[in-house]
This record gives C-alpha cells, structure tokens and sequence, in this order.
C-alpha cells in the first residue's frame, strides 16, 4: 500500500482525505490493506482514518472486544474527532459495535460488513493445528467465495502468526472475548442509521447474522452481494463502494 502509516505514540494510522471522517476497523487477522479499495475510493471525498489495532501488542490483561473499543476511544480523542462515521469488518465491526454502547454521541452512521457481535464460525474456536498448511488455507478460504483469493502470501502470514504461541494465545482471547460480548440486547438501542453489506456467501457470519441485525436495530438497511464471502470490501470493492457511497449520500452533506 502505497500510504504513509503515522506512529505517534501509541497508535499506528492512514489518515488521507479531507471532509467528514469516515474510521475503519479491521478484523482478527485483518490489516490496513484490507481497506485498501475503501481508502483509495472514499479519500477523494472524505477524511478516511484506518487505526491498526494492537491485537498483538496490547496488555493481555485488557486484550478483549472492550479493550479494542477503548483502544479506539483513546484514538479518536487523541484526534480530536468530535464525531465519526465507523465502518468495521468482522471483529473490527464488533469493536465498533461496543465502542457505541459506551460513546453513542461520537458516532453519525455506522457501516457493518461481515460483522461479529451476534454470532461468528471463528477461526479461533478452536485450537489451530500449528503445522497442517493444507488445514490452514481451508480454513482461510473460508473468508472468501473464490478460492483463487486465498493467496500462499496470505496463508503465510497466518502461518507465521500462529507459531508464535503468544500471538496464538490472543487469538484465542479474542474468540472467547467475542463470544462473551453479545451485543443482541443492546442494538435496538442504537439510534444512528446503518449499513449492512453483506456477501451472500459468508460461512463466518452467515446471512443469518445480517437478518438478525437488521431485525435488531432501528434504523438499518441491508445489502447483500453476490458471490463473495465474509470480506465485501477486498473480494467486491466496485459494488461494496457503489452500496457505500448510496448510504453517505443520504446521511452526509457534500
């Protein structure tokens, strides 16, 4: 990704764009360059901030969904952000989701893409066979509807990633954390409008899920994509965009 990442401090962000500023959240294994057709899309119009969440560096102590949310209020402060538009992918969307229940004043419009928060086939449910490669492209492939997009780079860096034990234990906090962070009592109290895109064939959030959160929040719309599986933005960005931009138009003054 051709983008200057800042370090100041504690956070690591792409901040490009001017206007209304649109937050992503990544997801568990997820990463600045999942967001990388959003960015280059929406930086035209908007100020699109991308914070990499310290999945792997953070205190485990505090490593959990909530630990996320208030990693992301210590951000968005430290911006000076009065309020954000926030799009989340996987646990990112679930972050975003508890972020809200704690700072419903911060937030204009939530976007929710293959969302955890209500249920999630985790990768991390259970324990990883650390040697098996073959095991861990099938399970990778499940993020997507066509195979051709679990690359050998991709299934590397997962790889790598689960050798490292201490990286391996957080995913696992993470999955547990997940699951003890069940949002369904709390969404009808959400106010703000939003958007769910969804990809018809997500295994990791079914469109199940979709139906559920649209059932559950008061103010939302669904939208789901053909032929792509849990990550819209990376294996559909035209139409994602296209679904996306129809939203903001409504909600955002140009």
């Amino acid at each position: 990704m051709d983008y200057n990442i800042r370090k100041e401090g504690k956070f690591n962000y792409i901040d490009e764009g001017s206007g209304e500023v649109l937050v992503l959240l990544h997801g568990l294994f997820g990463a600045l360059s999942n967001w990388k057709d959003v960015l280059n899309h929406f930086s035209k119009n908007h100020r699109v901030v991308i914070p990499l969440m310290p999945i792997f560096e953070m205190n485990i102590l505090k490593l959990s969904v909530e630990g996320l949310a208030n990693y992301i209020h210590d951000f968005i402060e430290y911006k000076e952000f009065q309020k954000v538009h926030l799009l989340g992918n996987s646990l990112g969307g679930h972050v975003a989701l508890v972020y809200i229940k704690k700072y419903p004043q911060k937030v204009e419009t939530l976007l929710l893409t293959g969302s955890s928060g209500l249920y999630e086939n985790a990768f991390g449910a259970s324990y990883p066979r650390k040697g098996d490669k073959q095991y861990l492209k099938d399970r990778v492939s499940l993020t997507f509807y066509d195979p051709s997009s679990t690359t050998d780079e991709l299934v590397d860096e997962v790889y790598e990633t689960i050798q490292d034990k201490g990286k391996l234990l957080r995913i696992l906090t993470m999955a547990k954390s997940a699951i003890r962070h069940n949002m369904r009592k709390d969404l009808p109290n959400f106010k703000m409008p939003v958007c769910l895109i969804w990809g018809k064939q997500d295994t990791i959030t079914p469109p199940d899920v979709c139906d559920e959160f649209d059932d559950l929040l008061p103010n939302s719309e669904k939208h789901f994509i053909d032929k792509c599986g849990h990550a819209p933005m990376m294996e559909q960005p035209i139409e994602f965009n296209l679904l996306a931009d129809q939203f903001y138009k409504k909600h955002i003054s140009y």
